[in-house]
Order: C-alpha cells, then structure tokens, then sequence
C-alpha cells in the first residue's frame, strides 16, 4: 500500500504536500572558493526573489569520473570548510555526495543533507551509516533501477530511524549513452511516502564523452525537461549551474547558466502553482 507522502524538512525548508516548489542547485563539483560563493549568492537572491525553498548543493568529492585524470574535488576536509562558510554566509542549508560509510559521521558534522550518490543507492552499508547520523538524507535513484526499486533504499534509512528522506529522478539508462526520463518514476517512488525531487542537469548529460566536450551534454532540454517533471508532480528540482558552464571542473556540457536558470525558475513556480491547485504535488 502507498504511504502518506510526508514533509521534508531541514532549517526553515519544508518539501513536501503543500509546499511551495523546492530547489537543490550549485555547481557539480566544488571549483575554487570565489567560484562556490559567487554562485551560491546568485542562488540565494533568486530563490529569495522567487521564495522558493532552497539547498545549496556542491559536491565536495566526485568518485565516479570517467577518467582517474578528471577533477574529483577538494576532498572532504578543505570541502566541508567551505560549504561550513557557503551555510554561514548565506543562511542556506548544504548538501554534499557521500560515497562511503565510513565519512558520513564526519560530513554530518557539517552537512544539512547528506546525498547518496545513484551509482551507490542500493549500498546497505553506505544507507544505514548516513541514516545513523540523524541528518536528512537525498537519495539519487540509480540509473540502472526501476523506481519501484527505491523501495529498498528507503526501507534500509528506516532500519536505523531515518525517515527525513528525499528521492531524486535523474534518469534511466538502456545502453546507448543516453539516460531517458520515465516519467512515471515520479508518482511511483512518492508511493514510498518521500517527496520526489526531479534532476533535469544530470539526464541531459551524454555519457561516453568527456563533460567537458561541448558535445557531451544536451543542457538546450532542460527546461522542457522541468517543465515535464513538474507536471509529473515533482515536489522539488535538482539544478545543476554556473556563471560559466564551459569552463566548469565537472559536467560542463550539462549545466545551465545562471542567466537561463532565473527565467527557467519564474516559469517553474508558475507551473508547480498549478500542479499543487491539482493536487498533484
């Protein structure tokens, strides 16, 4: 049987039933600390123009690059610091990836919500461990599980009483370098009683290619992508931005601007209006 969809909550943010539309946005990976405070500030004044519920999101390791060349962040003392000061410059709550079990008590120290990463989203050891830290939790559906699947996730946060969970849609992949939105994934993973959120930057992003090749990502469907997702009643987005999306250290064929993300934001809360009329959020 589905469960009540319950209220996500850290700080002042609430996703959930009722809520206004939600955000996660930041850059994929921390870059240098002037880069990560310029666009958290941009963040914070959009999201606050719009009041629109926001958690500033930048990953301070990235463990599944495609090459063992490619930038994988500060690492988690240096990264921790500065999304400690992105929190207490801004009054904004962080999120961060944690890949393994045994890190999470260290990044719960500093992190509002502790991410699982969708490659990692079936890890037992990796759920209960960030679940015994009491902090919220976002969990990244994998591309290779049917949503019905996140079920398991969920059930393995609740062993250990974790119940303030997120779950994020970013796509499903069939083999061709390409991830595809069912969107059904995201009235079917609500059924578990977690709010949903939808992750449009990642399923535009064309595996194969480096991020950095301006070929390795189709960020032009974003917006239609969110406009779907929230119709499908999606109670938060998961955005991936830059003031300079080619010359970003991680996924820069797939970000958006910052220029193209206020707009996009304006017709969002529009849409997501409607949705919650509808009861559909």
């Amino acid at each position: 049987m589905p469960e009540p969809l319950r209220t996500f909550t850290v700080g002042k943010v609430k996703i959930g039933p009722g809520e206004p539309l939600g955000l996660i946005a930041g850059p994929c990976v921390i870059e240098e600390p002037d880069t990560v405070l310029r666009i958290a500030e941009r963040l914070v004044r959009i999201t606050g123009r719009l009041k629109m519920p926001y958690i500033f999101k930048a990953s301070y390791e990235k463990d599944n690059r495609g090459s063992e060349k490619n930038y994988r962040g500060p690492g988690g003392a240096e990264g921790l610091k500065l999304l400690k000061k992105v929190r207490d410059t801004f009054g904004c709550p962080v999120l961060s990836d944690v890949h393994r079990g045994v890190d999470a008590a260290e990044a719960a120290e500093v992190l509002d919500v502790l991410q699982v990463p969708a490659y990692l989203c079936q890890q037992t050891e990796l759920l209960q461990s960030i679940g015994k830290t009491g902090k919220a939790v976002n969990v990244k559906k994998g591309q290779f599980l049917a949503p019905e699947g996140m079920s398991g996730a969920v059930s393995k946060l609740k062993s250990v009483g974790s119940t303030n969970v997120l779950l994020t849609e970013r796509g499903s992949s069939f083999g061709y370098n390409r991830l595809v939105s069912d969107f059904r994934a995201i009235p079917i993973m609500k059924e578990t009683g977690c709010p949903v959120v939808f992750d449009a930057t990642h399923i535009v992003r064309l595996y194969g290619l480096p991020s950095s090749d301006p070929r390795g990502g189709e960020p032009q469907y974003v917006p239609m992508l969110v406009r779907a997702g929230i119709a499908a009643g999606a109670n938060a987005l998961f955005l991936e931005t830059h003031f300079n999306p080619p010359q970003a250290w991680c996924d820069a064929a797939s970000m958006i601007h910052l220029d193209v993300l206020e707009p996009l934001l304006e017709q969002a809360m529009e849409l997501s209006a409607l949705t919650r009329k509808w009861g559909l959020a």
